[in-house]
């Protein structure tokens, strides 16, 4: 039997003067938890300008954020569940 199931993620991106952008990055899980992560990108002056490239960058940052608190959430629930301690990978 399969199961699907959908996560909706937003993105938002702010530019900061000429050099940095930032993100921000919500996912809404299936139990109705929200987790949050942020993002930022920084350009050197000499490099050329491009808005995409900082958003990727601080978009990216952003999802990292998010699923390393994922993945502390996942740990936390298998540790309740199973009374011991679980190992991540970092």
């Amino acid at each position: 039997m399969q199961t699907l199931v959908g996560w909706h993620i937003d993105m938002e991106f702010r530019e900061e003067g000429h050099h940095r952008t930032r993100a921000a990055a919500l996912v809404r899980l299936p139990d109705g938890t929200e987790v949050r992560g942020h993002g930022s990108a920084q350009r050197h002056p000499s490099d050329a300008e491009q808005l995409r490239v900082g958003e990727e960058i601080a978009g990216a940052r952003a999802l990292m954020d998010i699923a390393s608190q994922m993945l502390q959430k996942a740990h936390a629930e298998i540790d309740e569940d199973s009374g011991r301690t679980s190992h991540g990978l970092g």
